[in-house]
């Protein structure tokens, strides 16, 4: 039988130093969340199809892991938690006096051809404020965001902010149908302005729309886009969104994170839940977003319960990948202690190794044999960075 030592495409093994590194930044993340009151909340890796289903507007259908147990139910490996969360908060916080907030730490799956050279699984940690529909909600959220990825070291980074709103009240009013609105949104997430004119130019709706339409490619930037695109429509539900884009950045600059924050008008999603602000986050060192989330008052209506809710989840690959190539890395404990020893030695080895560990200090009990000598362990123990080497 062939051995098998390599993964499958899309997955792949995380060890030694990488490992640490991961780890460490992990719980610096979830250090932060928990600051800000968010309590821990694990769901199944697997559910029922139907709370990733269509009409939820998560992933499709064809990106799915799906599997059947044996009375036959369709059953997924999580694409994406904030259904999970929301299917949870349902059935455990229906009745709660207050808002809710919840964090969560784990590895979803998104089977796509279209994915190539990233990964099928990745780990992801977030948090989901539900019961609050206001714009301190969303500001509490981004703030959030902000003070985390600043906790892990990085200093450049940028939180893109739009409003699936000023979008949706635009097509609106123009009376596109859902195809085209899908074609344009593609469109326009590509920052593709030629493709817009050319698509609605035959379109029976106003220049000045169409004009707006193809802007939103390029309507991104300081608080002087909203103005701008103030200026571009007298729609009541679009000024609505600028309005409360505007009234987030005002309780930003509270938080001081606001030089973290610019406004992306033309900001679309592929999640369909999405009912307000939207947020994305990037720094150098990849293309993809480090940070996703933002608001989806409509998702736990699926699942029963009348609820507002706002969100963010932190891609941990693409962000440790980003602070790997700034060259930024975690702190990790000196508190590595090896003991070298001979047969004979043993005794006095697990003595050692017992007080050592009683103090706090991981210990890791290296024999030395005939085809280990001494002095390959000494080499063995300075790869390892280790703080205490004990010889007996």
């Amino acid at each position: 039988m062939q051995k098998i030592l390599h993964t499958p495409e899309g997955v792949r093994d995380i060890y030694s130093k990488e490992c640490e590194q991961k780890l460490v930044l992990q719980e610096k993340l979830h250090a932060m969340i928990r600051s800000y009151g968010y309590q821990d909340i694990e769901t199944p890796t697997f559910e029922y199809f139907d709370v990733f289903s269509k009409e939820i507007g998560t992933t499709p259908s064809r990106e799915l892991y799906k599997f059947f147990d044996r009375d036959g139910n369709t059953l997924v490996l999580r694409p994406d938690f904030t259904p999970s969360i929301a299917r949870a908060a349902s059935k455990y916080f229906r009745n709660s006096p207050a808002a809710v907030r919840l964090t969560y730490l784990g590895n979803t799956y998104i089977n796509s051809s279209s994915y190539q050279g990233r990964l099928k699984e990745t780990t992801q940690i977030g948090g989901e404020l539900i019961g609050d529909d206001s714009a301190d909600a969303d500001a509490e959220i981004i703030a959030l965001v902000g003070e985390m990825l600043q906790s892990c070291g990085l200093s450049e980074f940028q939180i893109s902010l739009g409003h699936v709103g000023f979008f949706r009240a635009l097509v609106k009013e123009a009376g596109l149908d859902e195809q085209t609105a899908l074609e344009l949104k593609t469109l326009i997430k590509n920052k593709n302005t030629f493709g817009v004119e050319k698509l609605l130019a035959k379109a029976d709706i106003s220049p000045e729309l169409k004009k707006l339409f193809a802007s939103l490619t390029s309507l991104f930037g300081t608080e002087e886009v909203l103005d701008k695109a103030a200026a571009m429509t007298t729609n009541p539900d679009a000024q609505s969104a600028l309005e409360r884009l505007r009234e987030i950045w005002r309780i930003l600059k509270l938080y001081k994170v606001e030089q973290y924050v610019s406004f992306d008008l033309g900001m679309v999603s592929g999640y369909m839940y999405y009912t307000g602000i939207m947020f994305r986050g990037y720094t150098f060192g990849t293309g993809d977003a480090i940070i996703k989330g933002g608001r989806y008052d409509d998702l736990l209506q699926h699942f029963g319960m009348n609820a507002p809710a706002v969100g963010f989840v932190a891609v941990i690959d693409q962000l440790l990948n980003a602070l790997s190539r700034q060259k930024i890395r975690q702190q990790i404990p000196a508190n590595h202690c090896m003991i070298l020893y001979e047969a004979e030695k043993l005794p006095e080895a697990i003595e050692k190794a017992s007080e050592l560990r009683g103090r706090g200090i991981d210990v890791e009990l290296v024999r030395i044999t005939a085809g280990r000598s001494r002095e390959a362990c000494r080499a063995y123990a300075k790869a390892k960075d280790c703080v205490l080497v004990v010889e007996l």
